[in-house]
């Protein structure tokens, strides 16, 4: 097994335009499509080691949502709806058809949902430190419902995140067992170099639906919760410990409670878990993806 987790990113760089605006992404391999969708504050870098176990098995895309990475910077609120619009139509217009998602943190509210409304054109979903459902205030840590009361906080949520770009600066490196590169980290922080550049990563945790609000995607998390425990389309659940969103409780509920879903514990990992040990979950998801 690979063991070297590489900073480089060996893929050449693709744009296509919605709404206007350039949305880049990486396209490799042939065949049905692999989708890759990152989160909050990543890119398509945060996929880097996963795709080359992937691209001999189908066509491989890995897109940064819209104002993050190497995307353009639109004048946009950020809000789900917008990621999910620009994310929905830039799918259309690649005709991507029989999607195998692979999923992480808000590109795993996005695919669910994106999934939900488009039973037919899913082949099966991976998911890791996934959001499968709405969050309650009882939910969290007592520190982490500190933090991110403050960071839904409007104006002190504005100096935490984007003056002070925690996100970049802490939360990722905190949530990782293994120590980032300086080159690594970089990848991470280019997209985001001044206040108005990280309105992105200051809007998303204010979208996540806690004790119902914001409505909007409280209902659409409900809605494709609801059908996650119903569907019987194959998914794949990798979790760590202790994982982050998906610690022991969330494992055993998907376990109970979501059909046709093979769990993989990856080992030891917080929330990046791509960063701690992208080769197991690249060769995990491999074995499924030839399943299915």
């Amino acid at each position: 097994m690979n063991s070297v987790i590489s900073p480089d990113f060996p893929f050449e760089s693709k744009f296509l335009e919605v709404n206007g605006s350039r949305m880049h992404y990486v396209d490799v391999g042939e065949g049905d499509p692999i989708l890759f969708l990152h989160g909050q504050p990543t890119s398509s870098y945060l996929w880097r080691n996963v795709i080359p176990h992937l691209q001999s098995m189908g066509r491989c895309i890995a897109p940064d949502l819209i104002g993050m990475g190497k995307s353009d910077k639109p004048d946009l609120s950020y809000s789900f709806h917008d990621h999910y619009d620009y994310l929905e139509k830039f799918i259309k217009k690649l005709n991507l058809k029989n999607i195998t998602l692979v999923i992480h943190d808000w590109g795993s509210g996005l695919g669910f949902n994106y999934a939900n409304n488009h039973r037919d054109n899913i082949k099966g979903i991976a998911f890791m430190e996934a959001m499968i459902q709405p969050l309650s205030w009882d939910d969290f840590h007592s520190d982490f419902k500190l933090a991110f009361k403050m960071m839904r906080t409007p104006f002190v949520g504005w100096l935490m995140l984007s003056v002070g770009n925690m996100f970049l600066n802490k939360v990722v490196p905190d949530l990782i067992v293994r120590k980032l590169s300086k080159e690594e980290l970089a990848n991470y922080k280019r997209p985001y170099p001044t206040v108005a550049s990280r309105k992105p990563v200051r809007t998303w945790p204010t979208q996540i639906p806690i004790d119902g609000k914001p409505m909007g995607v409280f209902n659409l998390m409900t809605a494709y919760n609801k059908w996650l425990t119903e569907t019987d389309i194959p998914k794949l659940c990798l979790y760590a410990q202790p994982g982050a969103i998906l610690k022991k409780k969330e494992v055993e509920y998907i376990r109970n409670s979501f059909p046709n879903t093979k769990m993989v514990d990856i080992g030891k990992g917080l929330h990046f878990i791509q960063e701690d040990n992208p080769h197991f979950i690249g060769q995990e998801i491999a074995k499924w993806v030839d399943e299915i």
